[in-house]
């Protein structure tokens, strides 16, 4: 979900834009014509963006879920 905590390659991160078939917003609506939909990860520390493309993202070991973000 967007806002979940993350490790990405051993780092602190978060789920900053999941990219799906059915998203109306044209940002997103472009990373699923161009890359097949999947997540933007933000880790500032060494990676700063990475987008994994959705057929990675059950290949991954390099992305693990921490926790959700919580609710304002």
């Amino acid at each position: 979900m967007l806002g979940d905590h993350v490790l990405f390659h051993g780092e602190p991160g978060e789920i900053e834009l999941i990219a799906e078939a059915s998203s109306l917003e044209p940002e997103r609506k472009w990373y699923v014509q161009e890359f097949g939909g999947g997540v933007m990860v933000r880790e500032p520390k060494h990676f700063g963006r990475t987008f994994i493309p959705a057929a990675e993202l059950a290949e991954t070991e390099d992305l693990e879920f921490v926790s959700r973000k919580e609710p304002k």
